[in-house]
């Protein structure tokens, strides 16, 4: 039986996360290709289309990264397919030059692209607000605020990009994306074929001829979508009073919530903005000269603010917008929050926010699973090098080797940047510099730096933690899988052979878990100069479990003869590890039967799992 998303059934209700009511609007919108490389919040968007691909009339792929993923997207649009990739915001960063283009050339099968926002920093290392890059790049944005708007929004804005020829942002935050809610299914009809592609190089070949009158055309699609906003249901007036709120994405449910907490729905005019650039200006106009002072309700940069500003002086209103004076521009909102910035605009008392008392919890610092081999990878590194050398991190589930007792990341950029950045901490300072790389990240953006370095002559050791999946965001493939969650991967690339075929004549690979051996590798490699390699090589316990259907047969014990030192504990914060009675202990439960504490400590035994 197929999966109730992609079934033909207007009217059912289903309650569905944000995310996979995504998947639900572009199965009714018709579409043909879909295209990701995987990242928190928008991670479930991609892993569900994956998850009932086999089931679905599309084309699906994770590509190697938020680039390529938005080239094979471009390419698929003017080749007539109706298309949608999808990436967390930093994602955007990295597809950020087949993006501007794009906007240039257009998208005749229509092309969807998901930002996933994270305000608050839920998952990531910035907060940034890609509906910056839409102002920048010329695309028309939806913003949807529930469940039930993520699914419209998502077949609207696939049908509207369609009509305009236009890429089309969907930007989202973590909120909406983790949400659950009620979503009504409309019609979901069989997609047609892709009409092909049309030759036409004046309007798809971005050279400078041709470039000027594209972004003449570029400016004509976004007044079209100007007129397309201004009449569209995504942007609603209701309410009464003398006091206005605009509002935008999850801060429109923030702003009913709040009004229906506080009882002032019949004192405020708010403009909800679900389909925020193009700007509808005369709808803005007409709201703003309704009202005495209007409050701006945006989570980070003040955007719409400043375009309402802009509004408001071009046609000489005089008129008091707030936004970031009373409301933050880091972090998400609360209701709480929003409630107290209305009631502070009105001249109401506030709320109190919540004191609650509650007892004192212990901490629980982030911590690599019971049974990870980058904590093998980790320790022997810390064994060889101590302190003497400076380790280069990157993006990924390995980044939690920052805190003690592993301390093996000193500095990170982003994704693929421990390889370029070590080699250039190593020549502006000399210093001894290990650089570590999963195996995906690898894929993603560590190619390149490889090249680069020994092109360059770095002095850089690369330890590559190839634990055979993308283990952060929840097990997706990478090239160098051999296994997947629907079956096998056909075209495994080997690692080895590609840092080989970069040029790199210095590699080894070891198993985490054999101490001795991962140890004498990263001495011999720590010896020399020039750019080596260690490929750490042993799958995630999860991913083995899960994939692999495999179980060690043994977990750790703790023999009598423990004499309370905490050694094992101190030096590799196993989670599966505890204290007990003066002594230490294992969960048996957690533990997954590495064996790396056993090599630690000789107070600790191997023993048959469920003895």
């Amino acid at each position: 039986m197929a999966n109730p998303l992609l079934g033909d059934t207007p009217g059912d209700t289903h309650l569905l996360l944000g995310n996979e009511a995504i998947v639900r609007g572009a199965v009714e919108a018709g579409i043909q290709v879909v295209t990701c490389y995987p990242g928190t919040p928008s991670s479930e968007v991609p892993d569900t289309f994956y998850r009932i691909s086999p089931d679905g009339k599309y084309y699906f792929e994770y590509s190697v990264n938020e680039k390529v993923a938005l080239e094979v997207a471009g390419g698929a649009t003017l080749a007539g397919a109706m298309s949608m990739c999808t990436m967390k915001h930093v994602g955007v960063n990295v597809a950020a030059d087949p993006l501007m283009t794009l906007c240039y050339v257009g998208a005749p099968g229509g092309l969807m692209l998901l930002s996933a926002d994270d305000p608050g920093c839920h998952s990531s290392q910035n907060e940034q607000d890609n509906r910056i890059y839409a102002r920048l790049g010329g695309m028309p944005v939806l913003e949807p605020s529930s469940a039930q708007e993520a699914k419209d929004m998502a077949r609207d804005g696939l049908l509207l990009s369609k009509k305009h020829g236009a890429p089309l942002l969907l930007r989202t935050t973590t909120r909406v994306n983790h949400l659950r809610g009620p979503v009504e299914f409309g019609p979901a009809p069989a997609p047609g074929k892709p009409e092909g592609f049309k030759r036409n190089p004046p309007h798809f070949v971005p050279i400078p001829a041709f470039s000027r009158p594209m972004h003449v055309r570029l400016m004509e699609r976004m007044e079209a979508l100007r007129e397309e906003a201004e009449n569209s249901p995504y942007n609603k007036v209701t309410g009464s009073g003398e006091y206005g709120i605009v509002c935008s994405g999850i801060s429109r449910a923030y702003v009913a919530d709040a009004l229906d907490n506080a009882g002032l729905a019949d004192k405020v005019t708010v403009l909800e903005l679900g389909f925020s650039n193009p700007l509808p200006e005369n709808k803005c106009l007409d709201f703003l000269k309704s009202v005495d002072t209007v409050l701006v309700v945006e989570e980070l940069e003040p955007v719409v603010e400043n375009e309402l500003r802009v509004l408001a002086q071009k046609n000489g209103l005089s008129i008091e917008i707030k936004g970031k004076d009373v409301l933050p521009r880091n972090g998400e909102f609360d209701v709480t929050m929003v409630e107290n910035a209305i009631r502070e605009g009105l001249g109401e008392s506030p709320v109190p926010t919540c004191e609650c008392s509650l007892p004192e919890l212990p901490g629980r610092p982030p911590n690599l699973c019971a049974g990870c081999p980058h904590r093998g990878t980790y320790y022997a590194a810390r064994k060889v090098f101590g302190d003497d050398a400076v380790y280069s991190s990157d993006i990924g589930c390995y980044t939690l080797g920052l805190l003690p007792p592993l301390q093996t990341a000193d500095f990170l950029l982003c994704m693929g940047s421990s390889i370029s950045a070590g080699g250039g901490l190593a020549k502006a300072s000399g210093q001894k510099v290990v650089a570590f790389i999963g195996d995906s990240t690898f894929f993603h953006s560590g190619l390149t730096g490889v090249a680069n370095a020994v092109f360059n002559a770095h002095d850089v050791l690369i330890v590559i933690l190839d634990n055979r999946t993308t283990a952060m965001t929840g097990h997706q493939p990478n090239p160098g899988v051999d296994k997947t969650v629907i079956g096998d991967n056909d075209h495994p690339l080997d690692i080895e052979s590609a840092v080989r075929g970069l040029g790199v004549t210095e590699v080894r690979t070891v198993n985490p878990f054999n101490q001795r051996k991962t140890m004498a590798a990263l001495e011999e490699l720590g010896g020399m100069s020039g750019v080596r390699v260690l490929i750490a090589k042993e799958p995630c316990p999860l991913y083995t479990r899960r994939v692999y259907k495999k179980i060690a047969p043994q977990v750790a014990y703790v023999a009598e003869s423990c004499t309370g030192r905490f050694d094992c504990l101190d030096k590799l914060a196993c989670p599966a590890m505890y204290k007990e009675g003066g002594k230490a202990a294992v969960n048996p439960i957690l533990c997954n039967g590495c064996m790396l504490c056993l090599q630690v400590c000789g107070h600790i035994k191997a023993k048959k799992r469920g003895s």
